[in-house]
C-alpha cells in the first residue's frame, strides 16, 4: 500500500473521529441544555406556587371577613332543588303548577340577589302571566306535538345578559349601552322559549364577556354564593351564582374561553360546552350567527341529567350530529388524564386539585379492566395553551375594541390606561388589559400556532377515538378572591385550550374542599362525542358528591 493511500486513510479516520467527538459534544451539550431548561422551569413553578400563596394570603386579609352567607332554602321553595327535567315532568303530569314554580323562582332570586348582585333586569310580572297561561294549556290537555316540541314547558330560566332577550336590557356590561334593550330574541333564547321555558331575568357579565370575573362599570361585581368575597368567574358568572343558590332551574350561558365551565367550577356546578359550531350564536354578543367561531352555547346546572336535553334544544337541527342520544357504558371507555401543564404564564395546579384528580383516577381504575386503567397523556401543545387560545381568538370575527364603544369607533388601550389612572375611563381595568393584549402585545406566530394546534388536535382525536375521554384540571385553584385575577390573568387557559381545539368538554363538580369551596375537573372528548363527556361527568360526579349546596336545603 502506498504512503499516500495510508496517509489519506489516516486523515479520513481522524476526520471521522472528530465528527464523532463533535456529535458526542453536541449531544452532551443538548442534553445539558435541556436539563438546565427543565431545572429552571421547575424552579420557576416552585417560586410561582409560593407567589400564588402570598397573593391568596394578602387578599384574604381584606376579603375573608366580608363573606355573607346566602339564605337557606325553605320548604316553600323546596322544588327548586329539583332538576329542570324533573320539574318539567311534574308540570306536564299536573303534580306542580308552572305559576307555583315561577313564583318560587322569583321569590328565591329576591332573597339571594342582595348578596350576589347577579340580576341586571327582570320580567317577573310577565313571567307569572306566561306561567298562568301554561297551566291553562295543561288543564285543557296537551297535544302529542306539544309534548314532543315543548320538553321544558312551564320551567323558568335566566340568561346571561349578553344573550338578547326581547324587551330586556342588553348592555353587554358597557356604559355606552346602559339603556339599550333587545328588540328581538337571540336564537338560543328563541329556541328555549319554543321548548316551553319561561324567561324570568337576565344576569351580569363582564364587559363583552371577556374576563375571569363578572364585574363591569354598569352593574358592579357579582359574588360567589359559597364565599361572597370570592369570584364567580366569568363570563357567565351571574348565571352560575343564581343556579348554585337554587334560584334558577335553567341557566343559559355561552363559552369562548371557559365562560360556561369556569363559573360552573367556581360555583360547584355541572356544565357542558358542546362541540363548536353546532349551536347558533345569533343575537349573542351582537353576533349574526354566520361567523365561524370556537364559541358555543351551553348551560350550567346542579344536575348532570339536564345537560343533554337542554343542549338538544339549542343545537336544534344540528343536535343529531353531536350523538347526544348515544348509550354510554363507562366501563368500556378509555381514560387518559393530565395532572398539570407547564405553560409558564399559567399558575401551577395546586394541591387540592391535584389530589382530587388522583382520587378520580384511582376510583376509575377500579371501574375498568386493569389493562384499561387511566393512562397519563402528554403533548407539548398543552404547554402553550394560552398562546394557542390567543391565536384562535385572533380569528374570531368580532372586534373587542369596537364592541367596547358599541361599534362607534375603537377604544385605544394606551389612551384608556391613561384615563384610568386619573379616574376618567368608562371601562374596568380588566377591559383595558384585554385592549392592551390585543393592541400592544406581539401577535402569536400564526404558522407555529396553527401547526401546533393541529398536531395536538390530531393526536388527541387519534388517541381518544370514539370511546375515550381526557380528564383535565379545571384551574390552578378553587374560586380566587375578588380582583386576584389581575395578578394571575392567564389561568383561564386550562379551559380555553379546548375552545381552541373545538372539543366538547364537561365541567364536573366534585364536592367541597376544607374551606367550603367547590372542587372539580374537566372531561374532554373528541368532536361529536359530547355524550361521552356527560356520561363520565355523571358517573364521577356521583362518586364524589357532585353539586353540594352553599346553604341548608330541606329534605
Amino acid at each position: 500500500m502506498s504512503r499516500e493511500k495510508v496517509s489519506r486513510e489516516r486523515d479520513t479516520k481522524k476526520e471521522r473521529s472528530k465528527e464523532r467527538s463533535h456529535r458526542r459534544k453536541s449531544k452532551t451539550s443538548r442534553i445539558c441544555k435541556e436539563v438546565m431548561i427543565n431545572f429552571l422551569k421547575k424552579l420557576f413553578f416552585f417560586f410561582r406556587a409560593y407567589f400564588d400563596m402570598i397573593i391568596d394570603y394578602v387578599y384574604s386579609i381584606f376579603w375573608e371577613d366580608r363573606h355573607q352567607a346566602i339564605p337557606d332554602l325553605d320548604k316553600k321553595h323546596a322544588m327548586l332543588k329539583e332538576s329542570a327535567v324533573t320539574l318539567a315532568e311534574k308540570i306536564r303530569n299536573k303534580e306542580l303548577k308552572s305559576e307555583e314554580l315561577v313564583t318560587a323562582c322569583i321569590e328565591r332570586i329576591k332573597l339571594v340577589n342582595p348578596m350576589l348582585n347577579a340580576v341586571t333586569d327582570e320580567r317577573y310580572e310577565d313571567a307569572i302571566k306566561e306561567a298562568q297561561a301554561v297551566d291553562k294549556m295543561i288543564e285543557a290537555g296537551l297535544s302529542e306535538e306539544d309534548l314532543k316540541n315543548k320538553p321544558f314547558l312551564g320551567v323558568p330560566f335566566t340568561a346571561k345578559e349578553s344573550h338578547a332577550v326581547k324587551g330586556m336590557l342588553h348592555t353587554l356590561g358597557i356604559l355606552s349601552r346602559k339603556s339599550v334593550r333587545a328588540d328581538e330574541d337571540a336564537e338560543c333564547v328563541r329556541l328555549l322559549k319554543a321548548a316551553g321555558a319561561i324567561p324570568v331575568a337576565v344576569t351580569n357579565v363582564p364587559e363583552i364577556n371577556k374576563w375571569q370575573e363578572t364585574r363591569n362599570m354598569v352593574f358592579g361585581q357579582t359574588n360567589n354564593p359559597y364565599h361572597t368575597g370570592r369570584t364567580t368567574g366569568g363570563s357567565s358568572g351571574g348565571e352560575a351564582a343564581l343556579s348554585a343558590s337554587l334560584a334558577s332551574p335553567i341557566s343559559l350561558c355561552s363559552d369562548i374561553g371557559g365562560s360556561t365551565r369556569m363559573p360552573a367550577f367556581y360555583c360547584g356546578l355541572y356544565a357542558l360546552n358542546p362541540t363548536a359550531e353546532h349551536t347558533s350564536m345569533k343575537g349573542s354578543t351582537l353576533r349574526s350567527g354566520k361567523e365561524p367561531t370556537m364559541a358555543s352555547i351551553g348551560f350550567v346546572s346542579k344536575h348532570c341529567e339536564d345537560l343533554i336535553p337542554l343542549t338538544k334544544v339549542v343545537a336544534d337541527e344540528k343536535a343529531h350530529l353531536l350523538n347526544l342520544d348515544r348509550q354510554v357504558d363507562v366501563k368500556e371507555l378509555k381514560f387518559y388524564y393530565v395532572e398539570s401543564i407547564n405553560d409558564l404564564r399559567v399558575s401551577p395546579v395546586g394541591s387540592d386539585l391535584k389530589k382530587v384528580m388522583k382520587r378520580v383516577v384511582y376510583k376509575l381504575s377500579g371501574v375498568v379492566e386493569p389493562s384499561d386503567k387511566p393512562k397519563p397523556y402528554y403533548h407539548e401543545g398543552f404547554n402553550h395553551s394560552l398562546a394557542l387560545w390567543r391565536h384562535a381568538m385572533s380569528k374570531e370575527a368580532d372586534c373587542f375594541a369596537a364592541l367596547l364603544t358599541d361599534n362607534q369607533g375603537e377604544a385605544n388601550g394606551l389612551a384608556e390606561l391613561g384615563k384610568k389612572l386619573v379616574g376618567a375611563s368608562e371601562f374596568t381595568l380588566a377591559a383595558i388589559i384585554k385592549l392592551l393584549d390585543d393592541q400592544v402585545m406581539p401577535a402569536v406566530p400564526a404558522a407555529w400556532a396553527d401547526d401546533l394546534t393541529q398536531q395536538l388536535r390530531d393526536d388527541l382525536i387519534e388517541t381518544l377515538g370514539s370511546d375515550g375521554v381526557l380528564l383535565f384540571p379545571s384551574a390552578p385553584t378553587p374560586a380566587p378572591y375578588h380582583y386576584a385575577a389581575y395578578l394571575r390573568p392567564f389561568n383561564f387557559a386550562l379551559w380555553g385550550i379546548f375552545n381552541a381545539l373545538k372539543f366538547p368538554t364537561a365541567q364536573v363538580p366534585l364536592g367541597l374542599n376544607c374551606d367550603g369551596l367547590p372542587l372539580g375537573i374537566q372531561v374532554a372528548a373528541a368532536p361529536h362525542n359530547d355524550a361521552l363527556c356527560v356520561a363520565v361527568a355523571d358517573h364521577i360526579g356521583k362518586l364524589f358528591q357532585g353539586y353540594v349546596p352553599p346553604c341548608r336545603v330541606p329534605e
